[in-house]
């Protein structure tokens, strides 16, 4: 019986290291996951599966939870003292629009010059769905277990003037969404500056 105990505790500790592992694992997929998806609108813009990103505006909308109210631009809003706020340009140097970083905030100005269109991809697909929705349904699923308070859940509301995207305002982000978000965001206006310049 003693070897059978020892034998267990060896496998009990085994068991530990295995789901430890897992755990770590599946961090690293969702970091993978991540760079999947941006290879895969690559992909995409090169030719692949190019009826899948034409598809109707009625399909592409962002969930019906989040609110987008189209309204007319506000380019006077005044700025909060403790914003920081940072240009996002591509490659070459061109203004893709302003970003306005408050404490746990953040707020996306297209540039004037850019008319950027929701139905554009990869807005609606990559950043919407796959970003902002993901952030969304991790917090609401802490919030579910009682581990985040329901009014920290990650938000964002699209200010639209018809399909043109004016603002983006986004809550309750932390330190490590931030970085995530300005390199998608960015990624994404880039992406969709490419589509506006091939289009005209």
């Amino acid at each position: 019986m003693s070897q059978d105990s020892e034998k267990i505790k060896r496998l009990v500790s085994f068991k530990q290291k295995l789901e430890k592992r897992v755990d770590a694992l599946e961090s690293e997929l969702k970091d993978i996951q991540a760079t999947i998806d941006a290879l895969n609108f690559i992909l995409l813009e090169k030719g692949f599966k190019r009826a899948e990103i034409t598809k109707p505006s009625a399909e592409v909308e962002a969930p019906p939870s989040k609110e987008e109210v189209p309204v007319e631009p506000s380019p006077s809003l005044p700025q909060a003292e403790s914003e920081n706020v940072t240009p996002l340009k591509t490659v070459t140097g061109e203004l893709l629009a302003t970003l306005h970083v408050g404490e746990d905030s953040l707020r996306v100005v297209p540039a004037e010059d850019k008319n950027f269109n929701v139905n554009t991809p990869p807005f609606t697909p990559f950043l919407v769905e796959r970003v902002f929705a993901k952030m969304q349904e991790k917090d609401n699923e802490l919030a579910r277990t009682e581990q985040m308070a329901s009014e920290k859940i990650f938000c964002y509301n699209i200010v639209r003037d018809g399909d043109v995207i004016r603002e983006i305002t986004i809550k309750h982000v932390d330190q490590d969404r931030l970085r995530e978000l300005k390199s998608s965001i960015r990624w994404t206006l880039e992406k969709m500056y490419e589509k506006m310049k091939s289009q005209s």
